[in-house]
């Protein structure tokens, strides 16, 4: 099998690769923590010493982050991590992964398969077939499978994408790159727009 130079010997931008993982990293995150701060803790408004004579620091509320109990100083509040990638750039990231994964002979292409039923022991099979049940691997689809999918679910170091949801993170997460012949033919139409 012939694979294109364009997108499997292309020139490499490990910058792009790095913008996109780290993009893909921050979109993963939740964002929801949160620590309460004085003006949200409920505490006694009342000053607990007097201001002077003690020979101690004046204090006013027992909500300063000073006191066991008090409000945190400049705590985590709930935000969007995600930021915006250009759409070149994201396609640059993907071209110089697959790029490295050719390099590294580490792409694998396959005819086009199905399981009559969801059956993890015959994806296995399939992967020491290949020499790669030890390994880490991503599968690339052209078209969703659920049988595939399902057979995969249940192993560790393998996942199964269609190639429309290839992205750069999973690229170079995975040891190994299983490609379908359908999928190649999509990941051309997606990266040489």
């Amino acid at each position: 099998m012939e694979l294109v130079d364009t997108i499997f010997a292309a020139e490499t931008n490990d910058h792009c690769i790095y913008l996109d993982v780290k993009q893909f990293l921050a979109n993963q995150r939740q964002g929801t923590h949160k620590s309460k701060e004085r003006a949200e803790i409920h505490r006694t408004t009342k000053k607990l010493k007097r201001q002077k004579g003690t020979g101690g620091a004046r204090a006013g509320s027992m909500k300063s982050p000073l006191f066991v109990g008090g409000g945190r100083a400049f705590g985590p509040r709930p935000r969007d991590y995600s930021f915006k990638l250009n759409k070149k750039v994201k396609r640059l990231a993907r071209v110089s992964a697959l790029t490295y994964k050719a390099k590294e002979n580490a792409i694998t292409v396959l005819e086009d398969f199905s399981f009559d039923a969801p059956k993890t022991a015959q994806f296995a099979e399939l992967l020491k077939n290949l020499n790669l049940s030890d390994k880490k691997t991503l599968l690339v689809l052209g078209e969703s499978n659920k049988n595939v999918y399902l057979s995969s679910r249940n192993l560790d170091r393998s996942k199964v994408v269609v190639a429309s949801d290839l992205n750069t993170y999973d690229i170079l997460h995975a040891g190994n790159l299983i490609l379908a012949e359908s999928s190649l033919k999509q990941i051309e139409t997606i990266l040489t727009k």
